[in-house]
């Protein structure tokens, strides 16, 4: 199982962005996979009938489990920051959106550009 970001869980618990951008940044996140047999491949979820994708990222594999209980697997990763930042260049122009344990009590909403923009921000 993938570690926690309590850091994470922490800047989101007190809506700051900048503390979500630093855990980020700093720890990674947990992010959802697809269940199944061969190379990991990140799950991102549509809204509806909708042409564009969310990517839901989590401060602990607990909490992407709350949001699918019912589900049979819950595969996850811990992506660093490299890793995220690779991913999101990718998938820019699919994602509406990145959702923050959407299914927990502190969820929160960023547009992907904005989180692309926090890890590239050079380090002190």
């Amino acid at each position: 199982m993938a570690s926690v970001s309590p850091s994470l869980a922490s800047a989101l618990q007190s809506q700051d962005a900048v503390a979500v951008a630093l855990a980020l940044r700093n720890d990674g996140v947990v992010v959802p996979l697809l269940p199944g047999d061969g190379p990991p491949q990140v799950r991102v979820f549509r809204r509806g009938e909708s042409d564009k994708y969310m990517l839901l990222l989590f401060s602990s594999p607990e909490t992407y489990v709350t949001m699918v209980p019912t589900e049979p697997e819950h595969p996850v990763a811990q992506y660093d920051a490299a890793q995220l930042l690779d991913f999101l260049k990718q998938n820019v122009g699919v994602l509406e959106a990145v959702w923050f344990d959407v299914a927990g009590p502190y969820a929160m909403q960023a547009d992907p550009a904005d989180v692309i923009e926090a890890l590239e921000l050079p380090r002190a």
